[in-house]
């Protein structure tokens, strides 16, 4: 390890605080990270010192505030390595991302008949806006299937994909089961038969370095409150030659060039897709946390995160009556399991007396907790502040949970 924990600790107050007594334990960061001071600084420092709304104001704080807000989109590119800037489309989050996506994807390119392959392992926040378009359209939605050690079956796409498909759309990093879905893979398969091919990488962003282009795909979805920025914030990228096909998602303010009772005409790349006032502050804000990941390396965080997971993984499994869903050599930082015999909401309420906050339920993947035919699980995640002391704690407490029940 080439990082120093500890002093990664201290940039984040929050950590430091005790729950009925004991030292907090955070392990929901696939549901939200904790922000470090850094991030808190520069949401101060816009709301204290120049905040002011972008794009056409002609006074010194709007000129400030919009050079800060476009700095950040164009910190964004270089994270993922867009060809340009008018490729990043700010949202409020993955889920208005996949929104946005599939109503102007589908207006554009989506005929009655035409069919959206989805994997069984996605969140819903990637299922319910392609089925919301497939209905609107007369579209079909086809399924892509896991096997029970949460892989996703891509050898099946050769026998999905008819002549009606226009879009594969698939999770980068299953929020459930940590699983890495190989997306370059995918696309390729899609390219080939001219699809295209949409990925949810909001359990990605935050973990590993994203290379756009590299990748090859048409469009990806991240959000700012997963990689230690603020709420409220989503990042769309799609392939300009794509977004320049799509019709606008809402209109308002900033989306447009000029409006006539007699037809308006839109805006250019990115502003098409940005309708009204946008999210100002947090955008600012989101590229302190861009700048802190750098600061800390991608490549080291990966490191550390993994290094967690083998170790939590390797206490965990010894434990009788305990299975862990998603049992991947290429996975992420995110343990999902269960033990016999003790329902998973019982196990974080008492988790939760002991200071350590998991996330417990069906986390928003119903297909997938029909697939293993559950209710839901006890979901463990890591972030880079997090410490194998820590997992130690939790699997001591989880041991005198079970041994209580």
């Amino acid at each position: 390890m080439t990082i120093e924990i500890q002093k990664i600790r201290e940039d984040f107050p929050i950590l430091d605080q005790k729950i009925y007594k004991r030292q907090l334990v955070y392990f929901d960061n696939a549901a939200t990270t904790q922000r470090p001071q850094q991030v808190i600084d520069a949401l101060n420092q816009t709301y204290t010192e120049y905040y002011g709304n972008i794009h056409r104001g002609a006074h010194f704080m709007a000129d400030k505030a919009t050079a800060a807000y476009e700095e950040t989109r164009e910190k964004v590119k270089n994270l993922i390595n867009a060809e340009s800037r008018e490729q990043i489309i700010f949202t409020k989050g993955t889920t208005e991302s996949i929104n946005l996506a599939a109503f102007s994807f589908g207006e554009a390119f989506v005929r009655e008949g035409d069919e959206i392959i989805v994997s069984e392992m996605e969140h819903h926040s990637n299922i319910v806006p392609w089925q919301l378009m497939a209905g609107r359209k007369g579209a079909k939605i086809v399924m892509l299937p896991i096997d029970d050690d949460g892989r996703l079956q891509i050898e099946k796409l050769d026998q999905l994909i008819t002549p009606k498909t226009k879009l594969i759309a698939v999770a980068h990093v299953s929020n459930v089961l940590g699983t890495i879905n190989p997306v370059a893979t995918i696309a390729r398969i899609a390219h080939t038969k001219d699809i295209r091919i949409f990925v949810d990488g909001a359990q990605a962003a935050p973990h590993r370095q994203i290379d756009v282009q590299d990748l090859d795909v048409d469009f990806y979805a991240f959000s700012a409150h997963k990689m230690y920025g603020p709420n409220g914030v989503g990042v769309l990228y799609g392939k300009k030659e794509l977004l320049e096909q799509m019709p606008p998602y809402q209109g308002g303010g900033e989306m447009i060039s000029e409006v006539k009772f007699s037809g308006t005409t839109y805006n250019e790349l990115p502003y098409k897709f940005e309708a009204g006032t946008p999210n100002i502050s947090d955008v600012i804000a989101f590229g302190a946390a861009i700048d802190y990941l750098l600061s800390i390396g991608l490549e080291n965080l990966a490191s550390w995160e993994h290094e967690l997971l083998e170790y939590a993984t390797s206490k965990l499994i010894v434990i009788p009556g305990l299975r862990i869903y998603g049992i991947q050599a290429l996975k992420s930082g995110v343990i999902s399991f269960n033990v016999e015999g003790i329902h998973f909401f019982d196990l974080g309420t008492m988790l939760d007396k002991f200071g350590i906050a998991v996330r417990t339920g069906h986390h928003c993947a119903d297909p997938l907790m029909d697939h293993f035919d559950i209710q839901g699980t006890v979901r463990a995640s890591f972030a880079v502040y997090n410490t194998k002391e820590e997992i130690d704690v939790f699997v001591e407490a989880l041991k005198k949970v079970i041994a209580m029940f």
